[in-house]
């Protein structure tokens, strides 16, 4: 599975999308990115080129439009072919209790979080039939535990764990791939958060990227379906 070229990786801006990019385009692989802030989008394209023009396109889509999600995969394929990695990265997060959550709130997050990942596996089914290919969703152990204030993230993430689980079924027969990875506590911009030496006992973008490498290497036979995945040692 290594050796598929293309990958597409939604919600790539920075974070884990963008360490998912670095990885994976050192590894050889044309990579598609995308994200809703051009200005992001620029600054990442920068970055990951710096030292040389890399297979890279960075596109600037809104994974809750089906229609934008179509318009993404037909340029991967006018610039590098069928696509043989989906990673459904992009997500969203506001915590609040549900007497203070609008409607508009619920349904960005239900809408991003988890109709973004059906619309991004529906416009890209075809090239992973085609490629036999793997389908990646970035969930979270707020997929699995519920906890105060996050009704909304917590329906968006048990939903895609159940979503991603039952697409792995479906989709087996035409030897695609499909794993849900669910993070805790990981050093991210999530939620407006900017990450300083503060966070240095959470895990790692890279820490993920490693994760979807080490899945890309499994033998064809073996398929971890749900992972998930803690600090070592979580702040005191």
């Amino acid at each position: 599975m290594i050796n598929q070229q293309t990958a597409l990786i939604t919600g790539g801006s920075q974070g884990i999308g963008a360490a998912i990019a670095s990885t994976l385009l050192d590894l050889g692989m044309n990579v598609a990115v995308t994200g809703r802030d051009a200005t992001k989008l620029s600054a990442l394209e920068n970055q990951l080129n710096a030292s040389g023009n890399k297979p890279l396109l960075c596109i600037e889509a809104d994974v809750r439009d089906r229609y934008e999600m179509d318009r993404v995969v037909k340029s991967c394929n006018e610039k590098f072919g069928k696509i043989g990695i989906v990673i459904a990265n992009a997500g969203v997060g506001s915590f609040v209790s549900i007497d203070e959550m609008s409607y508009d709130l619920w349904h960005q997050t239900i809408n991003t979080n988890l109709t973004g990942v059906f619309n991004t596996l529906k416009s890209s089914l075809e090239d992973l039939k085609s490629s036999q290919g793997y389908f990646i969703t970035m969930a979270s152990l707020a997929g699995t535990n519920f906890f105060e204030k996050a009704s909304a993230y917590n329906a968006s993430k048990f939903g895609l764990v159940g979503f991603t689980q039952a697409v792995m079924l479906d989709l087996r027969k035409f030897g695609i791939k499909v794993t849900t990875i669910m993070p805790g506590s990981v050093a991210t911009h999530f939620n407006d958060h900017v990450p300083d030496e503060k966070d240095a006992w959470k895990i790692q973008p890279e820490d993920i990227a490693q994760i979807v490498v080490d899945l890309l290497k499994m033998p064809t036979r073996t398929l971890p379906s749900k992972i998930e995945v803690r600090p070592s040692f979580p702040s005191k």
